[in-house]
């Protein structure tokens, strides 16, 4: 078996990784959202757009951006 995040061979410590730190870069990619499962709620669709339009009217200066 090999490690879903470098492809190496997995260590029975850290299955399915190779490491601490591959097994820790795999739970950064769920808490960051580079993992997501899809969703067919309308309610999630219209909070998807309402941030798409958020993020395109800051891109042309129509909204200031938080800090």
């Amino acid at each position: 078996m090999s490690c879903p995040i470098c492809g190496s061979e997995t260590q029975q410590a850290h299955r399915p990784f190779c490491s601490k730190r591959c097994a820790d870069l795999d739970l950064v990619n769920w808490l960051n959202g580079s993992y997501a499962t899809p969703s067919n709620d309308p309610e999630d669709f219209e909070n998807a757009l309402k941030e798409m339009e958020k993020v395109e009217r800051r891109s042309v200066g129509e909204l200031p951006t938080q800090h």
